[in-house]
């Protein structure tokens, strides 16, 4: 039968054990990690993408973003509590849903993670061309994005780019301090987390006072939207869903957290917590004092808040808020990329991809031929697409993890009702649903186009399976538990 591969929580646990990474990260380490990997492009770049496609409306985009997100993360809480593995939705659905349906959401994670790291680079190199003109060094301008998008010229007038310089170079650079086994310690991630929190402080406490209830009329100049529409605060929602991607990213350090059963929900639910708190507030800011309408200024901007602050009088501290972009902006590309070759590496230990791709570096002790792999992907997606179209594509793989995530706790209810659950999701029957509701909505509101490649993905996603993995599977083996001789390199480092 199609469905009758799982892989047995205990059998799971008893792999993670057998093979267990050093327990180092607390509940403080872990919620920076969450508002490392949170606070990023979503913010710092698509305030001007949901500004296009909303206008001042966006506002209701975030909260509807990180509604759906809460009541994921509230899931994400009792399944990662229950089994503190790596492998985050991968190895949840593994356990509960089957190989298949495991094999989807990691095909899907994918998108997540790969497509995402190529979005994060590509906003990243928004704020550095931005700042190279500054200071008199900018690119030319066809290096400076790739042949889909398009850069505002200071006469008025727009031009095409051809390959994104920038975006390709950093995508490589972080990709081979990875290979080498350059790791985030826990005190550099609170580090860039604090630089973060101080730019968009001081955008906030630069930006509020300008506010003008002129600037949100018209609210809805595209109206809610509608599903496959794209556009309105459902499209903005689909989109700026991306500025909260990264909180499930804590459950991959799940095998690296001192009392995982606490300290995993709280890391899950105080970093998103935390970030809607600053998103709200920043997009507040941002529409208040610069109008927010589609085709505006700050809808076309590539790096909107230091933009805002430029056009208010603070040029100079509009310059320094793009500073803490580029400085802190690769973490997350490094984060991504990292939190990509953990499922890869997941899935190679499975038998579900190649046996090279858990091939451990024997100076480096890193995954070098799946991180090569994924950098080299992500480096190419970020010279040539622009930062909207990947961050769509991204939310796609991402929303259809999450939906599985909902539905294989529920699932878990009921098959297993009296396994330990340290940490129980409230109201699972409402939450559960809710969450698997705003999932589904959110999706249909990429727009067709979105839809359509994410459809394409999984058809292809497929094929691979049944040509190729299904075969090699260690569970059709049997042997679930292959031997691996060095665990893969810990985010604590």
């Amino acid at each position: 039968m199609l469905f009758e591969r799982k892989k047995s929580l205990d059998l799971i646990l008893a792999t993670a054990e057998k093979r267990s990474l050093k327990r180092q990260l607390g509940a403080f380490d872990l919620t920076m990690l969450g508002i490392g990997a949170v606070i990023g492009t979503g913010i710092f770049v698509l305030t001007a993408v949901a500004a296009n496609k909303a206008g001042p409306g966006m506002m209701y985009s975030f909260v509807i973003a990180g509604f759906v997100c809460a009541l994921t993360a509230l899931i994400y809480s009792e399944i990662a509590a229950m089994v503190p593995v790596s492998g985050s939705a991968y190895t949840y659905s593994y356990a509960v849903l089957g190989e298949i349906i495991a094999w989807m959401v990691g095909w899907a994670l994918i998108l997540e993670y790969a497509v995402a790291a190529g979005a994060v680079a590509v906003g990243w190199s928004g704020y550095a061309n931005g700042f190279l003109r500054e200071i008199g060094m900018g690119l030319p301008i066809a290096l400076t994005a790739g042949p889909g998008d398009t850069i505002n010229l200071p006469d008025g007038t727009t031009a095409a780019g051809s390959f994104n310089l920038i975006a390709f170079l950093v995508s490589l650079l972080i990709t081979l301090l990875l290979v080498l086994g350059t790791s985030k310690s826990a005190k550099f991630t609170a580090m860039l987390v604090i630089v973060k929190i101080v730019a968009l402080s001081a955008f906030i406490i630069l930006a509020m006072p300008a506010v003008q209830s002129v600037n949100f009329s018209p609210m809805l100049p595209n109206g809610w939207g509608t599903p496959l529409s794209g556009v309105g605060v459902l499209g903005a929602a689909a989109s700026i869903f991306f500025a909260y991607v990264g909180f499930d990213a804590v459950s991959t350090a799940a095998e690296e957290t001192k009392n995982p059963n606490r300290n995993i929900p709280i890391g899950l639910i105080g970093s998103l917590a935390i970030c809607t708190v600053f998103y709200l507030l920043v997009s507040y800011a941002a529409v208040g004092a610069m109008g927010a309408q589609p085709g505006g200024a700050l809808s076309q901007s590539k790096e909107p808040l230091a933009f805002v602050l430029r056009e208010l009088g603070y040029p100079q501290i509009g310059n320094w808020v793009a500073i803490a972009a580029i400085v802190a902006l690769p973490s997350v590309v490094l984060m991504m990329i990292f939190g990509q070759t953990r499922i890869l590496f997941t899935m190679s230990r499975d038998g579900l991809m190649p046996e090279s791709f858990s091939r451990v570096h024997p100076r480096f002790h890193t995954p070098h031929v799946v991180t090569w792999v994924t950098g080299i992907a992500v480096s190419l997606f970020a010279a040539m697409f622009p930062v909207g179209a990947l961050a769509d594509i991204s939310n796609s793989g991402t929303l259809f993890a999450f939906f599985m995530v909902a539905a294989g706790v529920m699932i878990l209810r009921k098959v297993e009702p009296n396994r330990p659950r340290p940490f129980k999701t409230p109201l699972v029957w409402i939450v559960g649903p809710l969450a698997m509701a705003g999932c589904l909505l959110l999706f249909f509101s990429l727009g067709w186009y979105t839809i359509k490649l994410f459809l394409i993905w999984a058809v292809i996603g497929l094929a691979v399976y049944f040509l190729y993995s299904r075969s090699r599977s260690h569970i059709a083996r049997g042997d679930a538990i292959p031997t691996l001789e060095v665990p893969p390199p810990t985010i604590g480092g």
